[in-house]
């Protein structure tokens, strides 16, 4: 009996050493840019982030587990509810694709962003991220998708991958009101849908589909095996992802893997999962924003150093003391206004904005 357990610990160990883990990204651990941002912010500009990371809080240690996940599914839908926008919100759902289209006002129409919003792939939806599509739409002076793919664990990791593909192919021919190609197309995503975002442009390439203008992606997970050193090291001061899942710190790394293999049903190595496993020459040009006290600023200095070693042009910036996904405060948060000025700046450089 020993023997038979010892042999089947080996086998574990081996199959996550040569097929869940990966390569070794040690070596794409440097160089890291140097954080910009405003600093020293008076205290009340910030209570909004507070009074949101409290609700959060809350939420996860005074429900039931069985409740959690609806009730912070109905809290993040919430802080869409009140954003303020002069321009019309369209929904969609047609042919499998649903989702709501954010018009500007006096928009080109044929200027079009596909966003995929974040929530560890389990929560949020377009009403959640209005407070960034909204911006979007004024920013590009044309129409936002706000694409409302397929939530775990009712679905599969998969499906929502194969929502944004499905997506993208839409977005081709279709507009708000009209079925034309785009003039300019754009795509971007926060946190999960970050990860989604960098997944889809590698695909998108690999079929030789119309390749985006521009690519702008927010705080991304792109490390499925869990090997970045902020995870770690990060875990005090992300105060979103750290009180939601810190304790999986806690966890050895291959039961880890194993149980991302088992639960999403693709390898965690896989780069439909995890992008930077995968071939990153040949992408978009392509920005990538992360707080320096996040959990997840390693997953991004890892793809964006080995994506500027394969000749692609993808760039960093980091924000110093910012929380995970700052950018979604933007009515209240300087920060998160500077870091949208910064993506004008992108876009109208790499897109052709006037």
């Amino acid at each position: 009996m020993i023997w038979l357990v010892a042999g089947l610990i080996a086998m574990l160990v081996a199959i996550t050493l040569f097929y869940l883990r990966g390569e070794d990204l040690r070596k794409f651990d440097s160089p890291r840019p140097e954080p910009t941002g405003i600093t020293g912010q008076p205290r009340e500009q910030h209570q909004v982030v507070q009074e949101f990371l409290g609700g959060i809080s809350r939420l996860s240690s005074e429900k039931p587990r069985k409740q959690q996940l609806g009730q912070i599914r109905e809290y993040l839908d919430s802080i869409g509810v009140g954003v303020e926008f002069d321009g019309e919100i369209i929904p969609v759902e047609n042919d499998g694709i649903r989702g709501e289209w954010v018009v500007a006002p006096g928009a080109d129409m044929r200027r079009r962003m596909l966003y995929i919003h974040g929530g560890a792939w389990i929560m949020g939806s377009p009403l959640s991220h209005r407070a960034i599509t909204t911006h979007y739409a004024n920013l590009i002076g044309g129409a936002v998708f706000a694409l409302d793919y397929r939530l775990m664990p009712e679905h599969t990791r998969q499906d929502g991958i194969d929502d944004c593909r499905a997506a993208w192919r839409w977005l081709q021919e279709n507009g708000p009101r009209e079925f034309n190609p785009p003039k300019l197309l754009f795509i971007s995503g926060d946190s999960a849908g970050a990860n989604l975002a960098l997944s889809l442009i590698a695909w998108i390439r690999d079929e030789g589909l119309r390749a985006p203008d521009a690519v702008v992606v927010l705080s991304p997970p792109t490390d499925g095996t869990f090997t970045s050193p902020s995870i770690k090291t990060n875990l005090a001061t992300d105060h979103l992802l750290g009180p939601l899942f810190g304790k999986l710190n806690l966890v050895p790394r291959w039961m880890l893997q194993w149980s991302s293999f088992i639960s999403n049903r693709i390898r965690p190595n896989h780069p439909s999962v995890s992008p930077v496993f995968g071939n990153l020459k040949g992408l978009p040009p392509t920005l990538v924003h992360a707080s320096d006290a996040e959990m997840l600023l390693d997953d991004a200095v890892r793809y964006v150093n080995k994506a500027q070693l394969a000749g692609s042009p993808v760039v960093l910036q980091t924000w110093r003391n910012m929380v995970h996904v700052w950018h979604i405060f933007v009515a209240d948060l300087p920060e998160a206004q500077e870091a949208f000025s910064a993506i004008d700046d992108f876009l109208r450089r790499h897109g052709r904005l006037s």
